[in-house]
């Protein structure tokens, strides 16, 4: 199991009334928790070939490009491997432990972003330009208007940059930039297997808003919030 890093432990979760929230499944989440249920089941076992993309996508009646998100989130835990030219295989029955994304382990990512996002937010509070605050709010505005998660995916990208950049602290902006290579499979990955899009809407929202009210305090609150529920998914 993940460990949280101290600077995301203390964050508590302040609804005090119990809710069960409708939960909103994407195409891709769908089929992906399909395909779980294909390769744990007694009928295929670990070496057998998966059937072709065309006989699965017909099957789950998805896209091929739904059917290949949710098959990259299937290797990315361990559990299929798709060969050019052969198919697609089943290397395991059960997911593997430690993921891993751009080359570095999710416990990894998880223990370092608060050392540079966080203190980044604080000081795109005191230091972002009202530009970079309208392309902030356009951006997130983008995201909770696309379907398509690959666009998502570049945007939630570009918004944390922009959030670095606002820093104007340059070293902050390099190690962001650098980052994304593994944050972006990262992020795919949570929004097919645990639907984290709508989620991180409205979290980065939050964190805009905090931005914008100047408040280095609360902007470095609400991105700690996001990076633990980022953590908390990984977890699961």
């Amino acid at each position: 199991m993940l460990r949280l890093p101290e600077e995301l432990r203390w964050i508590v979760l302040e609804d005090a009334v119990p809710v069960t929230p409708i939960k909103r499944v994407s195409a891709a989440e769908a089929t992906f928790q399909a395909l779980l249920a294909l390769i744990a089941s007694d009928g295929v076992a670990v070496g057998d070939r998966l059937p072709g993309e065309v006989e699965l996508a017909k099957r789950f009646g998805v896209s091929r490009a739904i059917l290949r998100e949710a098959l990259g989130a299937c290797a990315t835990l361990g559990l299929t491997e798709t060969l050019t030219g052969s198919g697609t295989y089943i290397r395991a029955k059960s997911p593997r432990q430690g993921l891993t994304f751009g080359g570095y382990s999710a416990v990894d990512l998880i223990e370092a972003r608060p050392h540079i996002e966080i203190p980044a937010a604080g000081y795109a509070a005191e230091r972002r330009t009202p530009d970079q605050l309208d392309r902030m709010r356009a951006l997130v505005e983008r995201m909770r208007n696309t379907a398509d998660l690959r666009a998502w995916v570049r945007l939630d990208g570009e918004l944390h940059r922009l959030i670095a950049e606002a820093s104007g602290n340059p070293v902050f902006a390099a190690m962001v930039d650098s980052l994304r290579q593994a944050l972006d499979p990262q992020s795919e990955f949570l929004n097919i297997t645990k639907a984290r899009q709508s989620s991180s809407d409205e979290e980065h929202a939050r964190i805009v808003d905090a931005i914008a009210s100047g408040s280095a305090d609360s902007a470095r609150d609400m991105l700690s919030r996001h990076l633990f529920r980022v953590a908390e998914a990984l977890g699961e």
